[in-house]
């Protein structure tokens, strides 16, 4: 099935982001591009986000890739998935009932060490938020300021809402994503 999809021009983006899998998307996007940079690509997205390096580096795939690249959320982009899918500069569609879900960088597990190390995970945690924050206000057109005081807690959008807020650029049905 996945290679059918593949050869469709199809990815999926599914699950927990990660290394491994932002690998696997990396291969992907380079094998559909060296086979026809022309044709578009579509990355059907449905993920609770995960590891910011991992999705910074399908971020720069995704903006860096000559080959047309179209995002689909197919359920749910939370949280990196939302950038992922927000960054799209070829189409942004989402399902009527699909979420996205914005919020300020996490740290993944328990915080530990002594003051001076403590001062240097918060400062990058503090500097990943600003980066992200930056990325967000680039592909909604909304201010930094914006930008943060929707972060600063879990902030949800329907589709509806993701479209008027700047994170999509239309609601479409699943025969649209047949039809590519």
């Amino acid at each position: 099935l996945q290679t059918k999809l593949l050869s469709e021009r199809k990815i999926f983006v599914e699950g927990e982001i990660d290394s491994e899998n932002a690998c696997e998307f990396t291969k992907q996007i380079m094998y559909l591009s060296l086979n026809d940079s022309s044709k578009p690509i579509s990355v059907l997205i449905n993920s609770p986000g995960g590891e910011i390096k991992a999705g910074l580096l399908m971020y720069d795939v995704i903006q860096s890739c000559k080959t047309p690249i179209k995002l689909y959320c197919i359920g749910s982009a939370y949280s990196m998935a939302a950038l992922l899918f927000a960054c799209g500069k070829n189409g942004r569609f989402l399902l009527p009932h699909s979420e996205l879900m914005l919020h300020e960088p996490l740290l993944g597990n328990r915080v530990g060490g002594n003051a001076s190390s403590i001062r240097s995970i918060s400062e990058s945690l503090m500097s990943t938020r600003e980066k992200i924050n930056k990325l967000l206000a680039l592909h909604t057109g909304k201010t930094e300021k914006e930008i943060e005081e929707v972060t600063a807690f879990d902030h949800y959008f329907d589709a509806k809402e993701a479209v008027s807020f700047g994170l999509a650029d239309k609601i479409i049905t699943f025969e649209n994503i047949m039809e590519e």
